[in-house]
């Protein structure tokens, strides 16, 4: 794959309008305030990376948008429509959120071919034949097109992550949510999987990214949003965000982060 996570500006395409609105959301674990009055509005084609301290509510952030995570107020919508609640209205909507874990996901006992094509064969309706001609072409476009045939279990944690990636593409999402697809990989093997999130930066894709990885950051995202304790102290593009933070919270993290 010829991108790389040191590429220019990855998102190199003006966003369009409001894909995925959250206005007012806050979130209980119990006495815990997890998510406290957030706002944030990402538009479709934009990069967002989420970033900031263990504990600042970024997961939780991410897994609202699909209602993994329900919310005690406030609104969240996709695509002009509010998120239900729960039963086939949620599942449709689902099915237009693709959803990238830290752990891969993977079905242990079906092939890397199968893992792909069960979304669209069981959910959308499309016939075994083209899902399974889909899922190849995704496989290949993330690198892995040569393991369609073995199981989750003989792929590196690398490869295993670039077809959770293309099981999610497969189900042609609205918008991608990654949720530190990075954070469980070995050194070597993190580089590949951002290949293929920046791939999918310069294509187009509406991506929220919870990522520790500031380098895809700031090469990837049309904006960085900063979050602690619960809230979103700051957000600003990359190059502004990183050279020149506003708040203490940020500078402080930042000075930690970028000394090592």
């Amino acid at each position: 794959m010829s991108l790389t996570a040191e590429s220019p500006q990855a998102a190199s395409r003006p966003p369009g309008d409001a894909l995925v609105v959250l206005d007012h959301v806050d979130k209980w674990f119990g006495d815990l305030h997890v998510l406290q009055d957030i706002n944030l509005s990402i538009r479709r084609g934009e990069v967002v990376v989420v970033i900031g301290p263990s504990g600042s509510g970024k997961s939780t952030l991410c897994r609202t948008v699909n209602r993994l995570e329900t919310i005690d107020s406030g609104t969240i919508s996709l695509d002009g429509r509010p998120l239900p609640a729960e039963g086939k209205e949620l599942a449709r909507l689902r099915a237009e959120v693709g959803m990238v874990f830290q752990s891969f996901n993977l079905f242990a006992h079906k092939s890397i071919l199968e893992n792909v094509t069960l979304g669209p064969v069981k959910v959308r309706g499309v016939p075994k034949a083209e899902a399974e001609e889909k899922a190849r072409r995704l496989l290949d476009r993330v690198g892995v097109g040569a393991q369609a045939s073995k199981y989750p279990a003989q792929l590196s944690g690398g490869q295993q992550q670039r077809v959770a990636i293309a099981r999610a593409l497969a189900m042609e999402p609205k918008v991608m949510l990654f949720d530190e697809p990075t954070s469980a990989l070995d050194p070597e093997m993190i580089k590949e999987v951002l290949d293929v999130m920046v791939d999918l930066a310069r294509g187009g894709m509406t991506m929220v990214v919870v990522t520790h990885e500031m380098g895809f950051a700031r090469t990837a995202a049309n904006r960085v949003v900063f979050m602690s304790d619960g809230q979103i102290v700051e957000e600003n593009e990359p190059e502004t965000f990183f050279t020149d933070p506003r708040s203490d919270r940020a500078k402080d993290f930042l000075g930690k982060i970028l000394k090592h």
